[in-house]
This record gives C-alpha cells, sequence and structure tokens, in this order.
C-alpha cells in the first residue's frame, strides 16, 4: 500500500522528534506538513535525509511555512499559488510517485467577517484555477492539508457552540464544497460516515481528553485516485505525546 500522509506540527523544530519517530513506525511514502513555522535556511534537510527521505519546503519565519517529505523522488511544482502575491507560505505543489501533491495550509480567517476571513475567501477563489491547472496536466491528484474548514456539523465537537465561528461558517463550507465539486473526494468519508472524528483539538480546557475537537485536516482525491484508495483514518497516538502538536496526522492508503 501506497502511504500518504498530513499533519499540522505547529513547528516543526519542536516537533521534529515527533514527525522522525512517525516516520521511521508508519513507513509513510508521503508525508505533507503544514505549520513548519521555519525559515528555509533552517529546514532539518539533513535530519530528513538521514531518516531515508526525500523533502521540498518553503517558509517563513515565526508563521506558517509547508513541508512535503516523500520516499521517492520529488520535484517541486510550485511553491505559491501563480498569478497571487502572496507573502504568506501556505501552499507547495510538487510530483513524487508521478502523483501530483498540493499541500495547503489554509488561512484561519480569525472571525466571520473580520480581514482575516475576507483574505480566506480570496485565497480560495485564487486556489480553485490552480487545482484545474494541475488535474488538466496530472490526473492523478491529492490535496491535503490544514483546510481549517470542519466541512459538516459532524466534524464539530459541539456544533451549537461553534455556531456563527470560523471553520464552520456558510461562505467556507462552501468553498470546501466547491473542491469536492471539481472531482475531488474527501478520502476520510469514503471510509467513515460516523460523528465524532476530530483531527485537532484546542490546548485549553482539556480539550483532547475531553475529546472536544474538530475535523479539519483533510485528504481530497481525484476520481482515479480516490478509486485506489483503500483506507483512510486520523492516528490520534502523536496528541498523546509529550507537548504534541494540537494537530494529529491524518493518514490514507493507496493500492497502486
Amino acid at each position: 500500500m501506497f502511504k500518504i500522509a498530513t499533519w499540522n506540527v505547529n513547528s516543526l523544530k519542536v516537533r521534529l522528534p515527533h514527525v522522525l519517530s512517525w516516520l521511521e513506525k508508519e513507513k509513510a511514502d508521503v508525508l505533507a506538513l503544514q505549520e513548519t513555522k521555519s525559515i528555509d535556511e533552517n529546514f532539518p534537510i539533513d535530519a530528513i535525509k538521514e531518516a531515508g527521505y526525500q523533502v521540498s519546503f518553503t517558509g517563513q519565519k515565526t508563521y506558517n511555512g509547508v513541508a512535503t517529505i516523500s520516499k521517492h523522488p520529488i520535484k517541486t511544482i510550485s511553491k505559491n499559488i501563480p498569478n497571487y502575491n502572496d507573502p504568506q507560505q501556505r501552499v507547495l505543489a510538487v510530483n513524487t510517485a508521478n502523483i501530483t501533491i498540493l499541500n495547503v495550509y489554509v488561512p484561519n480567517g480569525s472571525e466571520v467577517n473580520s480581514e482575516k476571513y475576507k483574505y480566506k475567501l480570496e485565497w480560495f477563489s485564487k486556489l480553485h484555477p490552480f487545482i484545474k491547472k494541475l488535474h488538466d496536466k496530472n490526473s492523478r491528484l491529492i490535496i491535503l492539508g490544514d483546510f481549517n474548514i470542519a466541512p459538516e456539523d459532524r466534524d464539530v465537537h459541539d456544533p451549537k457552540e461553534w455556531e456563527g465561528s470560523v471553520l464552520v461558517s456558510k461562505s467556507e463550507r462552501d468553498e470546501f464544497e466547491k473542491l469536492l465539486s471539481n472531482n475531488m473526494t474527501d478520502c476520510f468519508r469514503i471510509f467513515n460516515n460516523d460523528n465524532g472524528n476530530f483531527s485537532w483539538w484546542d490546548y485549553r480546557a482539556a480539550s483532547f481528553r475531553r475529546d472536544r475537537g474538530v475535523r479539519i485536516d483533510h485528504i481530497l482525491a481525484s476520481k482515479i485516485m480516490s478509486e485506489l484508495c483503500k483506507a483512510c483514518y486520523i492516528d490520534k497516538n502523536p496528541r498523546k505525546l509529550e507537548r504534541p502538536s494540537d494537530h494529529t496526522p491524518v493518514v490514507s492508503e493507496f493500492d497502486i
């Protein structure tokens, strides 16, 4: 099985031991990271290569940053959304094992109708045509990362409590639906239709222990890839570690 995973590590400098340990145990073919929070000069490329992986990355100081790690030769396609002047490092498109992998760290949005929320919606308006171009070039497409959107009420621990907040607003969910309308499939929902499956838990108020989370980390597959998808699951174990990220990995397995 070809294993593809996504993980918002909330600082690769802090979480590098977790990442290397997880890779050694899980033997993932591809791991997409978000919120690396590292300038390129400080990226731990040697440690990743010593673990037997190749990597493409783009970062900035303190915030954002994405990296894609692969067991296979990796070719960088783009480190930004073409024709969109955005100083925030949130997008990385690569080709590996003849699969196009688009790694995204979607803006949070802060509060509904705030300037950051407007930026989030504008960002999506630029992302959609880029995805179409990627798919036109290679129908073996995976889009994955921290989308900062819980697509449905069943992806939130308490929909009433979250009502009116970012991550669950209608405009944000409409953007997620637009992604799916372009022949993309939410891999997790191929296999699991239950409520109460989360990938992020706030550090505050013992949210993880109380399982007060949301599902905002996703793996989307094009039609040809979704037909090859044999499993998709959330690995909660890294969230139990000492000094964990507030996110945990989401993993898909493909029969290729």
